[in-house]
């Protein structure tokens, strides 16, 4: 067995991905709300295309996420 690289041990770093995927969660579905407001306002105050815009949100949110641990992932393979 071979010693772990002290490199990627880094807590900080983990502790700033979880705050980056918290983050990125809470800002996509925001922008999805307004998105969805947006539309709403625009087709005569339908609420479906609020509840999509938070769906749409949220959709995008998990594969940033997805995308973000990935390239952590990679990063601490190296």
């Amino acid at each position: 067995m071979s010693k772990p690289d002290p490199r990627n041990e880094n807590p900080w770093k983990a502790a700033g991905l979880v705050g980056a995927l918290g983050a990125n969660l809470a800002i996509c579905v925001v922008l999805g709300y307004y998105a969805g407001s947006f539309i709403s306002e625009r087709t005569g105050g339908h609420k479906g295309w609020l509840i999509a815009g938070v769906l749409a949100g949220l959709i995008a949110g998990i594969a940033n996420i997805v995308l973000l641990i990935k390239r952590f992932l990679e990063d601490t393979n190296e």
